[in-house]
């Protein structure tokens, strides 16, 4: 069963351009799966539920089952269609629904608060696309100088499934990379570098997603709050519906595929509105 994972695993990559953190994602799923199977060709939905079963009694978050559980339909649907096996094991298996739950979200005035700290050029970059510019992590890291054009005002990414999306860029993120991007090409010279890549450290390394994670938790500190790279794009998201941008303006920019997963930031703006409209009312 592994070697047909494995297979499976090299479609998703060439064929559907899955980024390797979702391929190791799915190799962990299906891995742990196979587990507890001899043969794929007995695999029925009986192996299944118990699959699911010991999941949840392993208290896993239920984000965890549903994505275990999606990576099955996946690949079992896949195996049909390769005529590996004959009946798809898991074809009436349901995907269980996520739990709604809203993203955390920072006010404008702790974000002004974390951009007025004392950042060096690098941090103010990091902090200002992540933020103006709503990227996922990998979307940062991966960022190449090409991807910037400071002229045009835009910087170019490659979000989920390696799809392109431009978004603009603002008056202040302009700023901070026209100071960064000199001390880049001092460290490019300084450790004879040959890369690209438009965020390297003073060491000379490029940056990481941990590296990202630390920074961004330790500026939650100092407005007390527990935050991630990706409460960034929430904030970015919410920030954007509460001052009238319009929903499919905002999907475009984060480079959702479906309306219904932006459509959860509404709720946030109902919630705040609501909660701003009661605090008035009670003074």
């Amino acid at each position: 069963m592994y070697e047909i994972i494995s297979q499976y695993l090299e479609y998703l990559e060439m064929e559907k351009g899955l980024s390797p953190n979702t391929i190791d994602a799915y190799r962990r799923d299906l891995y742990s799966f196979a587990e507890s199977v001899n043969d794929i060709n007995s695999v029925d939905r009986n192996n299944i539920n118990n699959f699911i079963r010991s999941l949840k009694e392993k208290k896993l978050a239920p984000t965890s089952v549903i994505r275990k559980v999606a990576s099955l339909r996946g690949f079992f649907k896949w195996t049909t269609a390769m005529n590996i096996l004959e009946k798809n094991p898991a074809s009436t298996l349901e995907q269980p629904k996520v739990p709604q739950k809203l993203p955390k979200v920072i006010s404008l005035k702790e974000i002004d608060e974390i951009l007025h700290s004392e950042l060096s050029p690098l941090q103010s970059v990091i902090i200002e696309l992540l933020y103006s510019c709503g990227l996922r992590v990998s979307e940062l890291v991966n960022l190449k100088l090409n991807d910037i054009d400071l002229a045009s005002k835009y910087v170019r990414c490659f979000g989920k499934g390696s799809k392109e999306r431009i978004i603009p860029v603002g008056k202040k993120a302009i700023e901070v990379l026209k100071k960064y991007l000199p001390e880049r090409d001092l460290l490019v010279k300084k450790y004879n570098l040959n890369t690209k890549r438009l965020l390297i450290n003073n060491l000379g390394r490029l940056i990481n997603r941990q590296d990202v994670y630390n920074l961004i938790h330790q500026q939650g500190k100092m407005i007390n709050k527990n935050i991630s790279p990706h409460t960034l794009r929430h904030s970015f998201a919410t920030h954007l519906l509460e001052n009238g941008a319009d929903l499919r303006v905002v999907q475009e920019l984060l480079g959702h595929s479906d309306v219904s997963t932006t459509q959860l930031y509404t709720h946030i703006s109902k919630k705040r509105l609501k909660e701003v409209y009661f605090s008035i009312n009670k003074s």
